[in-house]
């Protein structure tokens, strides 16, 4: 009898959309990982290449891929060394960082394709819900993720190589500060191709943010579903070793 309840127990989690405690879900912030997902515009872009699929001669079927691609493109993580001599890899940025309480902060209603998230956005946002406590995971939508996988909508150019006329929102210097060093923050995301904004030559964000350790999501998916607290991040990047960035299967926990 024990023997068929734990069947039964194991087939209605196989079929259940969501975790064992029904009040507990998961959405999914990534983007998939095919030919149409968009890279910078001078990395090598995403390729899956059949390497075996059908009957083998043994009579059993069998599927097999080789993939290819830049570790910075699609839903992926920027590791600290990507802008920082010396901080994190891909692979030594800790669990506690990349998992955790998270926040949502919405700009949507006022970026344009050259807007600047500024510490006033971060202020507002804190007035209406409280301080952003210290090891937060903090996730700005943009709106951005509607022009996905539009290249010339998403990036400002589909133009393989043109990084001139690059044109989406991203994060001022001042407000990649304010979050690195006075509230601390463990990881920061957003639904654009980068934490800087595309007509960006210097790229201070990535400095900041890369010399306080603070770990950046990219390209994120399905924000306009979160809500302004109250959730969990489970950011786990695939483990490469010394690796400055790596795709990202990243979802959030709500309750």
């Amino acid at each position: 009898m024990r023997a068929l309840l734990s069947l039964t127990l194991i087939c209605l989690l196989e079929v259940l959309p969501f975790s064992v405690n029904a009040e507990i879900r998961y959405l999914d912030l990534t983007h998939p990982f095919d030919e149409t997902t968009i890279y910078w515009p001078t990395d090598l872009t995403f390729h899956l290449d059949e390497n075996h699929k059908g009957l083998t001669k043994g009579g059993y079927w069998y599927e097999s891929n080789n993939y290819r691609a830049s570790e910075h493109g699609g839903t992926h993580v920027d590791a600290p060394v990507h802008f920082s001599k010396g901080k994190w890899t891909v692979d030594s940025i800790p669990l506690s960082h990349l998992i955790g309480t998270a926040v949502k902060i919405d700009v949507s209603k006022k970026a344009h394709p050259d807007f600047l998230i500024g510490i006033k956005d971060i202020k507002a946002w804190e007035k209406r819900h409280g301080l952003i406590p210290e090891g937060t995971i903090v996730l700005f939508a943009t709106g951005w993720e509607k022009f996905w996988p539009d290249k010339k909508r998403y990036l400002g150019s589909e133009i393989t190589g043109d990084t001139a006329n690059l044109h989406f929102p991203g994060f001022s210097a001042q407000a990649a500060d304010y979050l690195s060093n006075s509230r601390k923050v463990h990881a920061v995301g957003l639904d654009t191709p980068s934490l800087d904004y595309g007509q960006s030559r210097d790229f201070k964000a990535h400095q900041i943010f890369g010399a306080a350790n603070v770990a950046g999501f990219e390209n994120l998916h399905n924000l306009t579903h979160l809500p302004a607290k109250g959730f969990r991040v489970i950011a786990l990047p695939m483990k490469i070793g010394r690796g400055s960035g790596a795709p990202l299967r990243i979802v959030a926990e709500l309750k």
